[in-house]
């Protein structure tokens, strides 16, 4: 009886063990996961968040956007990208009082209200940003965008070296897979190979206006989307280049209300393509 007894414990810890490696294989296969596209996104940061926009994906403030707001937009067949910062403290977030003083460095040139965060000793500031990707979770978002991710080459008002940037940057990774979204690579393109493996698909920013756009052409050519925005070029100077690359590329003004916004693919009359 005893050995009978100990086979049923064998067998019951052999189907646990199965059944949460089936568990595991069937979140990671629900993450979306971009594939290289050139139909419009959508990226809006400012103002009343204008769905009616008919891009294929919407980035949009994650504090700001409502549960209610992502259903929507997946109702009208949208993905949804959840801004945040993770590499700077904003004053003006409600959580910003639990960032230690001692981590808050130099102003954001361009944006008062906004510093560099010292992502060397991020652990300080941790629960937060946990916290901050634990939301958009909830909301229902398929993916992150974390801002200001290559402090290591900004004046910081700390020494942030390169092996800082990239522990950090996969570190943010890791939380965002581990609650069930995809990730995005916003701009730090001197580090684009080496973080890779690490993130879904890739946010950028005028890569064509400062000839950087090559920095993320090994996503693309591993089958991840680059989503990129230009603000001064004109869309004749850089959409045939952006198609060529399987880049979805935009126009938009700095201070990202819905509009203007010039994408150089018209979308489908339905708002949706190739979402992957």
């Amino acid at each position: 009886m005893a050995r009978r007894s100990r086979l049923r414990r064998v067998s019951a810890l052999l189907v646990a063990v199965l059944l949460c490696g089936l568990v595991a294989a069937s979140s990671a296969a629900a993450i979306w996961r971009p594939r290289p596209t050139t139909s419009a996104w959508q990226w809006q940061l400012q103002g009343k968040l204008d769905t009616g926009i008919a891009a294929s994906v919407y980035d949009v403030d994650g504090f700001e956007t409502s549960k209610a707001t992502v259903r929507r937009l997946h109702r009208l067949g949208r993905r949804a990208i959840c801004y945040l910062d993770v590499g700077s403290w904003e004053s003006y977030r409600p959580d910003a009082g639990r960032f230690p003083h001692s981590v808050i460095g130099d102003v954001y040139e361009g944006f008062p209200e906004e510093n560099w965060l010292d992502i060397r000793r991020f652990p300080r500031f941790a629960g937060p940003l946990r916290d901050r990707i634990a939301m958009c979770a909830r909301k229902g978002f398929d993916a992150v965008e974390p801002d200001n991710i290559a402090g290591w080459e900004n004046k910081t008002g700390f020494d942030i070296s390169a092996a800082d940037q990239l522990r950090f940057n996969r570190w943010i990774a890791r939380q965002v897979h581990a609650r069930g979204m995809s990730v995005a690579l916003k701009n730090d393109g001197g580090q684009a190979k080496e973080l890779l493996g690490s993130f879904d698909f890739a946010i950028v920013e005028e890569c064509f206006q400062y000839e950087e756009c090559g920095l993320y052409r090994p996503f693309t050519e591993h089958g991840k989307a680059v989503f990129e925005a230009e603000y001064e070029l004109d869309p004749a100077r850089f959409c045939a280049a952006a198609e060529a690359i399987g880049f979805s590329a935009i126009r938009k003004s700095y201070d990202l209300f819905a509009r203007p916004w010039e994408p150089c693919v018209l979308p489908a009359p339905t708002g949706q393509a190739n979402l992957g």
